[in-house]
C-alpha cells in the first residue's frame, strides 16, 4: 500500500473517523445555514412580511459568524474546547428555534444573529481542533474532506431547504437543524477531550471593544455591498477599512491578543498567508456576485444552467482538494500554494474575455480553473499558517482562516458592487448595458488577486529533516 493510500486509510480508522465526522458536522452546519435563506425565506416573507429585510437574513448571519469566529480562540482559552463547543452549539440551537418560530422578520433576524455567532464559533473551533485531534501527516487530508463537506453544504442548503419549504413549511428548513445539533453535541462530548486545566485566561476580561470594532467594520462592509448609493458605499468601505486596521493595530499592543502577533505581516508565513486568504476571495467575489445575472440576462439561459455553471467552482474546489491532499512533498505543496492565486486570476481574466467576446461556453472551464486554484491552495496554505504560528498563537492563527476568508468575500462583494455601479451597471436597461460594468468589476477583482500572487512568495514551508 502506498504512503498516500495508507494515510487515507488511517484517516478513516474508527477513532479518526469519529473525530472527522464531528468536525465535518460543525462545518456542514455553517455551510448549510449560510445558503439556507436563498430558498426558504422568499416563502417566509409572504407569511410574516418584511420583504425589504430579506437580504439582511443572509447579511446578519454572515456578519455574526465572522465575529463569532474572531472570538473563538479567546473563548477556548477561557472555557476550554469542549465547553466552548457545547455552549456555542446551544446558542446556535436557540437561534434556530427563534428563527423557526419567528412571527415577524425582525425576530427572525435575531434568530439568524444567534445562529451566526454560534456557528461562527463552532466552525472556527472545528479548524482549531484539527491539529489537536489529528497528526500532522493527516491534516491536509482532513482539509480536503472539509472542502468536500462545504461544497455539499452549499448544494444541500438550497436543495434541502427548498424541498422542506415546498413539502412542509419554510419553518422546517430551520427545524431540520435540531436533530443535527443533537447528534453534534453527543459527538463533541465523546470526541473532544475536556481541558485538564483552563489557563489564567479565565480571569481576564473578554475583549469586547475589539470584537465590537470587528462587528462594526464587517457590518459596514456588508451594508456597502447592498447599498444602492455609490457615494455611501464608498464611504462605508473606506470607514470599515479604517476601523478594521485600527482594531488590528490596537490588538497588537495588548497581551490578550485576538489575532496572531504577525497577522498580515509581509515577511512571515502567517502574515503573507493571511494576505493570500484575504485577497483570493476578494478577487473571486466579483464572479460570485455577477456570474448568474450575466448568464441569465446576457445569454438568456435559465436559473438551472446558471446555477450549474456557478456550482462548478465549488465542485472543482472540493474535487481538487481531495486529489491534491495526498501530496506530502513540501516543495510540491509550496508550488500549489503559490499557484492558487495564479489560477484564480487566470480564471477571472478568462471570464472577462468570455463576456466581452460573447463566448458563454468558455465560462465553465474558467470556473473549473478558479475552483482548482482554491482547492490546490487551501489545505496546504492553512496547514502552513497553523504550523508557522508563534508559540501560544496557533489557536489564534487557525481561527483567522475562516474569519479572513469570509471577510474577503464580504469585502470583495462590496468592491465589485461599487465598481459595477460606478460603471453604470443597469440590468433593466438591456443585456448590452451590463457587459462593460460586469467585465470591469471582474477585471478589478483579477487585479486585486495579483497581489495575492505576490503574497505567495512570502510563504515558506519547512523542509523535512534528512533521514540518517
Amino acid at each position: 500500500m502506498t504512503d498516500a493510500a495508507s494515510s487515507w486509510s488511517e484517516l478513516f480508522e474508527r477513532r479518526n473517523a469519529t473525530a472527522l465526522v464531528t468536525l465535518s458536522l460543525g462545518v456542514a452546519l455553517h455551510a448549510f445555514n449560510g445558503f439556507l435563506v436563498a430558498t426558504a425565506l422568499p416563502t417566509a416573507v409572504i407569511e410574516i412580511g418584511g420583504v425589504q429585510l430579506l437580504s439582511w437574513a443572509f447579511t446578519v448571519y454572515l456578519v455574526f459568524a465572522i465575529i463569532g469566529g474572531a472570538g473563538a480562540a479567546r473563548l477556548k482559552q477561557m472555557a476550554g474546547g469542549r465547553q466552548a463547543m457545547i455552549v456555542s452549539a446551544l446558542v446556535f440551537l436557540a437561534g434556530t428555534l427563534i428563527a423557526g418560530m419567528a412571527p415577524s422578520m425582525p425576530v427572525l433576524l435575531a434568530g439568524r444573529a444567534l445562529q451566526g455567532v454560534g456557528e461562527g464559533v463552532i466552525s472556527a473551533l472545528c479548524y482549531i481542533l484539527i491539529p489537536e485531534l489529528f497528526p500532522s501527516r493527516l491534516i491536509a487530508r482532513v482539509f480536503g474532506v472539509e472542502a468536500m463537506v462545504w461544497a455539499l453544504g452549499a448544494f444541500g442548503g438550497p436543495l434541502i431547504s427548498g424541498v422542506l419549504t415546498e413539502a412542509l413549511s419554510w419553518r422546517m428548513a430551520f427545524f431540520v437543524n435540531v436533530p443535527v445539533v443533537a447528534l453534534f453535541l453527543i459527538l463533541v462530548v465523546r470526541v473532544v477531550p475536556p481541558d485538564a486545566s483552563v489557563p489564567e485566561a479565565k480571569a481576564k476580561a473578554v475583549p469586547l471593544g475589539r470584537l465590537a470594532g470587528c462587528a462594526i467594520g464587517i457590518m459596514m462592509v456588508a451594508v456597502a455591498a447592498i447599498s444602492g448609493d455609490v457615494g455611501a458605499a464608498s464611504l462605508l468601505i473606506l470607514s470599515a477599512l479604517a476601523i478594521l486596521v485600527g482594531v488590528f493595530v490596537a490588538d497588537r499592543r495588548r497581551p490578550d491578543r485576538l489575532f496572531p502577533s504577525d497577522a498580515f505581516a509581509f515577511t512571515t508565513t502567517v502574515g503573507a498567508g493571511l494576505w493570500m486568504i484575504l485577497l483570493m476571495p476578494i478577487a473571486h467575489a466579483s464572479s460570485s456576485v455577477y456570474l448568474n445575472i450575466t448568464i441569465q440576462h446576457l445569454w438568456g439561459y435559465g436559473p438551472t444552467v446558471a446555477g450549474f455553471v456557478h456550482a462548478m467552482m465549488a465542485l472543482s474546489w472540493s474535487g481538487s482538494a481531495l486529489i491534491f491532499a495526498g501530496i506530502d512533498d513540501p516543495g510540491r505543496r509550496l508550488v500549489l500554494i503559490r499557484l492558487g492565486p495564479v489560477l484564480i486570476v487566470a480564471g477571472l481574466l478568462g471570464t472577462v474575455l468570455a463576456i466581452a467576446y460573447d463566448m458563454p461556453r468558455a465560462l465553465l472551464p474558467c470556473q473549473i480553473v478558479i475552483g482548482t486554484g482554491f482547492g490546490g491552495n487551501w489545505a496546504f496554505l492553512s496547514q502552513a499558517i497553523m504550523e508557522a504560528a508563534r508559540p501560544g498563537e496557533r489557536d489564534a492563527a487557525t481561527t483567522m482562516l475562516q474569519v479572513v476568508l469570509s471577510s474577503g468575500f464580504a469585502l470583495g462583494s462590496a468592491i465589485a458592487g461599487l465598481v459595477a455601479n460606478l460603471a453604470g451597471f443597469a440590468p433593466t436597461a438591456g443585456a448590452e448595458a451590463i457587459v462593460g460594468p460586469i467585465a470591469l468589476a471582474l477585471a478589478v477583482g483579477a487585479g486585486l488577486g495579483t497581489f495575492g500572487i505576490l503574497a505567495g512568495f512570502g510563504v515558506r514551508l519547512p523542509r523535512p529533516a534528512p533521514s540518517r
